[in-house]
């Protein structure tokens, strides 16, 4: 087991945690909470050996092979299939061994080594690469792209890939999900709830946290405390803790009246029951589990846009790619003022390429495209952020947009993105991931849009950030498109889903359960429109890998055979002279005596070798015959 003993844990002179104990058994997959700042990243440097304890003991046993995805990945030529392969290093170990030995010709150690490349299903080793880099979204031609081929989100995949390869008794994932698509992180909850291993989690999606964890490990106040159950579990239970504050009534009013508005307009309508049912579900949870966020520092609404158009925006047999390429066409799409809209579809179907369409940073290749008067988008992708200028505060940011507002007003709304104090007066170069998104997400907020585009906003946003952000758009008065992979947000954000599937954009009948269901049909129906064809790639992967295994086995027999047969020839050619001469009667006379000695002796030598190479060239033969009737 991991056991924390009276540990004492610091990182640049501030204390993260102060005497804790903590004990984690086998097979347990723990879920690592608490607010930025607090430990969670440091005390996974610890457990790899990257720090050390100021006081106190960690027990983390000797054996253990301790897997986590790496910070960086170098632009390597090696293709993307190989890079995941390496993951495996008691599998590349062997195979290095392996060249070693053929290169020796020690057939003895061949075949030994080939016996434990079987023991560990080595054979089936790139089949299984191959199958985690197409759950995390990568294409058949991607497996033989060079890692220098893909970007730095496609890279830092490879590099949950190879985490995902090792031999792990402990896997430690620091969010895992950030960079992954919706697809990707339901298939990732597949596979970590068959780990066998012990995992430790740090991520900020609730549903994912729910789906995969057993316990939660919650940093707060320089101590860790282990909580029985999934993330719900622990809101629940942290949530009595904190149920004798008095602000936890006025916040769960609040939070429920927002529920409630949109249960009530849309209850009695057919074509949004569906959503309706997941506001429901929603508010019958808040009861129990608003307190566990009573105490977040985050808080902000959107400002009311200044104008109200409506349609905001229309596309009419629209086509939308690159080049002269569609990549979605006849697309029929009005958003309205009030609608919310969730973009589902498998990853390169087109999402981004759709909200790209809608924010005007992709022309049209065919139709026609009708903005509503007044229309202000505020659009927000990942890559807006290297847009911030480095040596520029926050509030030096903010003040662009509106140089004739008071100081104080600008440094209040800040506040509700946690930029308070000197944190709003600091250049945002060395800011995190995290702090960031809050800073565009304030900037676009300030700037009163009337359709708001998101792509994939929640992206190193912690918990608590990303329910402000939740209650702000629920309470948003304009319209709404949103690409995300946290399914709390989807569901208690959106009352309409469009799939984009097969260069298509269609309203998509269901919730976020339904979606799952589909995307489980869909690999149905790929499987029953290609046969077994997974299962015959491996199968031929795995013959391939045999045959070669075979005559990486037969070569160093063959070559032993020839050479045997070359000394048997020459043996058996002088043995034969040695018997003529010995029929000569003259070399039994007395003067003949040492002469007839040593050739007696040298016919002895030659009948014991002959004898001996015999028996290994019959041993060898025999091990040959079995090598090739296991072929049949």
């Amino acid at each position: 087991m991991i056991r924390l003993t009276q540990l004492t844990l610091a990182r640049a002179a501030k204390v993260l945690l102060e005497n804790t104990s903590l004990s984690i058994h086998p097979g347990q997959k723990v879920g690592l909470t608490g607010a930025n700042g607090t430990g969670k990243s440091s005390l996974f440097a610890l457990l790899r050996g990257e720090l050390i304890a100021e006081a106190g003991d960690l027990y983390l046993p000797a054996t253990w092979v301790v897997a986590h995805v790496a910070q960086d990945t170098p632009a390597l030529q090696q293709a993307a299939l190989d890079f995941t392969l390496d993951g495996d290093t008691r599998l590349r170990h062997i195979e290095h061994q392996l060249t070693l030995a053929e290169a020796a010709n020690d057939g003895h150690r061949v075949g030994e080594l080939h016996a434990e490349l079987s023991a560990i299903d080595g054979y089936s080793a790139r089949a299984r690469a191959a199958e985690l880099l197409h759950g995390l979204g990568f294409s058949d031609t991607d497996l033989t792209k060079s890692v220098a081929a893909f970007s730095g989100g496609w890279r830092v995949r490879l590099n949950l890939s190879q985490a995902l390869m090792s031999r792990s008794d402990l896997l430690l994932l620091d969010e895992p999900t950030n960079h992954l698509d919706l697809d990707a992180v339901i298939w990732l909850e597949g596979w970590l709830n068959s780990y066998a291993g012990t995992l430790l989690l740090i991520s900020h999606d609730r549903d994912f946290l729910d789906a995969v964890t057993t316990h939660i490990a919650h940093i707060e106040q320089r101590n860790i405390k282990l909580y029985t159950g999934c993330y719900s579990d622990f809101e629940r239970q942290r949530a009595a803790h904190l149920a004798v504050q008095q602000a936890l009534f006025d916040k769960q009013q609040r939070d429920r009246a927002h529920l409630e508005r949109f249960i009530e307009r849309f209850r009695a309508k057919a074509t949004k029951a569906r959503q309706a049912q997941s506001r429901i579900k929603a508010l019958a949870r808040m009861e129990d589990i608003s307190a566990a966020h009573v105490d977040s520092v985050f808080s902000f609404s959107f400002r009311e846009p200044i104008s109200a158009p409506d349609p905001l925006l229309d596309l009419r047999h629209a086509s939308v790619g690159y080049s002269t390429q569609a990549l979605i066409a006849n697309i029929e799409l009005t958003v309205r003022t009030g609608e919310r809209i969730g973009l589902l579809g498998r990853n390169g179907a087109g999402k981004s390429t759709l909200i790209k369409l809608l924010a005007g940073e992709l022309a049209l290749l065919h139709g026609t495209r009708t903005e509503g008067k007044g229309l202000s988008i505020g659009y927000f992708a990942q890559h807006q952020l290297e847009q911030l200028r480095p040596q520029e505060s926050a509030l030096q940011h903010i003040m662009r947009l509106a140089p004739d507002t008071r100081e104080q007003e600008l440094r209040d709304f800040l506040g509700g993105f946690d930029f308070r104090g000197d944190a709003a007066t600091q250049p945002c170069a060395p800011f995190s991931g995290g702090e960031k998104s809050r800073l565009a997400l304030a900037l676009l907020i300030w700037q009163r849009p009337n359709l708001l585009l998101l792509d994939e906003p929640t992206n190193h946003l912690d918990l608590d950030m990303r329910q402000a952000l939740n209650y702000a758009l629920q309470d948003y008065q304009g319209g709404v498109v949103l690409v995300s992979h946290d399914r709390a947000l989807l569901s208690t954000t959106c009352d309409r889903f469009l799939i984009v599937h097969d260069h298509k954009a269609t309203d998509f009948d269901g919730d976020l359960d339904d979606y799952r269901d589909w995307l489980n049909q869909q690999r149905i129906n790929l499987t029953a429109s290609n046969p077994d064809k997974l299962e015959r790639k491996q199968q031929r992967e795995q013959s391939e890998q045999q045959r070669q295994a075979l005559l990486a086995q037969r070569r160093p027999l063959i070559k032993e055979i020839d050479k045997i047969d070359q000394q048997l020839t020459l043996w058996q050619a002088e043995k034969s002279q040695l018997d003529s001469q010995l029929t000569d009667t003259q070399l039994y006379e007395v003067a003949q005596r040492l002469t007839l000695q040593d050739l007696l002796k040298r016919q002895g030598e030659l009948s014991n070798q002959i004898t001996t190479a015999e028996e290994r060239w019959l041993s060898l033969n025999e091990t040959l015959e079995t090598l090739d009737a296991s072929t049949h």
